[in-house]
């Protein structure tokens, strides 16, 4: 429960931290005035003041925020400073800045990883690397670093073996897996379990990994091409999610921590990696269209732009009302789906 307490504000904390600091930093070049940057919200933790600005701390670690003055154009004292009084395009750059941030985070933290560790590839051996809490073969008392010797007498010396005899065997048919641990030999019977999407028999397993070194201009390219491949995944699942609304899974933060957890399990490098993917999600969810979010913001501008003139203040009322009914009612959704998962399943 510590772990997962930890590795949540761990995660929570980093994406929050560079999100406001995009909108922080941009705020500030552009000549606005940030009256107080902060992390998390309610009660104030910690604070101190350099130069205009305050910088706090606070007790709930979900979020953050910047205080600029002059969001509110009917209450902007900061004069020519303040942020309504920038011009539209400095307010774009502000807007776009925290998402921007998001995709920058996941490249560096893949060079950390690729700099550091080298490449992640599958190791050849038949060793557990994870074994999938929930599945056959967490139920049968596998472990993770367990090496499958053999299957219902079959040899495996290799992970392509140990798949290619998953592949052949029958639905619903309990297999006896002999493997080693700590020296010792053991046998579990596991049922494997067909996957329609795989169209085959999995017992929930994955191959332990083993790195590659490699050069640091080498880790830096290859960081921004994953970046960007896992980029492009996500917005095809997200097209996919808007063609079928129905098929989606969504998880909020009670699912998050829980995966948080999960994933520290196994070190923090792939805690890193969790924290990189779930960055790009932040950035993505943030430049949707949906007013109150940096998306909606962005619109507003546009339209500004184009119109040569903001939107009346009631319109603004309006939009707004309608993006915090919007989040607060897929906020009580997902957090649903959250607890049925944790608590009742």
């Amino acid at each position: 429960m510590l772990l997962t307490l930890a590795a949540a504000i761990f995660v929570f904390g980093l994406l929050v931290l560079v999100h406001e600091f995009g909108h922080f930093i941009t705020a500030k070049a552009t000549g606005m005035r940030v009256d107080e940057f902060a992390i998390g919200f309610g009660p104030k933790i910690f604070k101190f003041r350099r130069g205009e600005t305050v910088y706090s701390l606070r007790a709930i670690p979900l979020g953050g925020f910047n205080d600029i003055a002059g969001m509110d154009p009917s209450d902007n004292q900061a004069g020519e400073r303040g942020y309504c009084e920038k011009s539209v395009f400095a307010r774009m750059i502000v807007i776009l800045a925290g998402a921007g941030m998001n995709f920058v985070l996941p490249i560096i933290l893949f060079f950390g990883i690729f700099a550091a560790v080298g490449i992640a590839t599958p190791s050849p051996e038949p060793i557990l690397g994870a074994v999938i809490e929930g599945k056959s073969a967490a139920n049968a008392g596998l472990l993770a670093g367990d090496k499958i010797l053999a299957i219902d007498g079959t040899k495996i010396s290799t992970w392509e073996d140990l798949t290619e005899k998953l592949k052949s065997v029958e639905p619903n048919k309990t297999l006896s897996i002999e493997f080693e641990r700590n020296f010792e030999v053991k046998t579990v019977s596991v049922t494997p379990e067909f996957s329609a999407t795989a169209h085959r028999s999995l017992i929930g397993v994955q191959s332990s990994i083993v790195y590659e070194k490699i050069s640091i201009p080498d880790a830096f390219f290859i960081a921004v091409n994953h970046t960007a491949e896992i980029l492009k995944m996500m917005l095809d699942a997200l097209a996919d999610l808007v063609k079928s609304p129905s098929q989606a899974d969504v998880t909020g933060p009670i699912g998050i921590t829980q995966m948080a957890g999960q994933v520290a399990e196994r070190g923090f490098i792939p805690l890193l990696n969790f924290a990189a993917l779930l960055s790009l999600n932040l950035g993505i969810i943030n430049l949707l269209p949906v007013p109150a979010l940096d998306g909606g913001h962005f619109v507003g501008l546009v339209i500004e732009a184009v119109r040569g003139r903001p939107l009346s203040p009631k319109a603004l009322m309006y939009t707004q009302r309608v993006g915090v009914a919007l989040l607060i009612t897929l906020t009580v959704v997902v957090t649903t789906s959250d607890v049925i998962k944790v608590f009742f399943k």
